[in-house]
This record gives C-alpha cells, structure tokens and sequence, in this order.
C-alpha cells in the first residue's frame, strides 16, 4: 500500500502543507510518495504544452519531499558532508501535460546499497500515466569523490 502525501503548491519551490497519512510497520510506506502539482503557465510552451525539461523538475520535488517523509533534509544531509549528484536520467514521454493540469507525481526508491541510489517515478493526470522516469544519485564529499551512503539513509 503506497502512503498518500498531498503537497499544496503555491509555488514549485514552497510547500504550504504536507499531510503524511499513517501507514503499519509492515508497510514500505517510507520508500513510496505522491505529490500533486498543479501545471503553471510559465512551465509551458506557446500550446500550453508542459515543457520537456519540466518533468525532471517535479520528479526532484518528489524525491526532496520522499527524503523528508523519510525524516531528513537535503540541507541537513549536506552539512553533515554527504552530497548527492544524478548520475543517470530517464524520462520516457507518453502522453503531454498542458496547462492547468493537475498532475499526480509517484515517487518509489529502490533497495540502496553501495554509493548510489535508485528512483522510480509515474506522472499521472487523474487515472492515467502521462510519463515514467527513473534516476541514479551518487553520494559525493564536497569534493565530488564517491562515498558511500550514510548507513541511517539506507
């Protein structure tokens, strides 16, 4: 069973509020998200067809609020000298978002070991799945040198 978070926007980058609903130990709930967005006029084309580099964006927004859910903050992770870079991108395009559109983002991490990690996400507008990604992060020092995974982020 996949925990359900509603993040309502004002802006892509503020969240007013985020509502994690309870979930039993047994669940994999800590390692699923779903944010809802809602397409802005500046993240469109002339059509009002939702730019392509716009997807990548909501994933990230989707990923930052799965890691906070986890209990944990980019910034916190960053003092602490662990930095993560994407290593690998995928987006696979199935349908386009236009403008106004409320779009449900899906955020799932995989089992982590080593320095990287995994995520996989679906883009859905009510019932149907617009776009599938997935991403690799590397866990970096401040220099950019690989390390591996903090054991309580694993």
């Amino acid at each position: 069973m996949i925990s359900k978070v509603r993040i309502n926007m004002i802006e892509a980058s503020k969240v007013n509020s985020v509502e994690v609903a309870e979930s039993p130990e047994t669940d994999t709930a800590a390692n699923n998200i779903e944010i809802e967005v809602r397409v802005r006029y500046p993240e469109c084309d002339p059509m009002n067809v939702v730019h392509h580099a716009v997807y990548p964006v909501w994933m990230e927004m989707a990923r930052t609020e799965l890691l906070r859910k986890r209990g944990f903050t980019y910034r916190n992770i960053e003092v602490a000298g662990h930095f993560f870079a994407v290593a690998k991108l995928n987006v696979k395009y199935l349908k386009p978002a236009f403008y106004d559109d409320l779009l449900t983002i899906k955020a799932e991490i995989k089992p982590t070991a080593g320095v990287k990690i995994e995520h996989l996400y679906e883009i859905h507008r009510g019932n149907e799945i617009i776009c599938r990604g997935e991403t690799t992060v590397v866990c970096v020092d401040r220099n950019g040198k690989l390390q591996p995974i903090p054991e309580i982020l694993r």
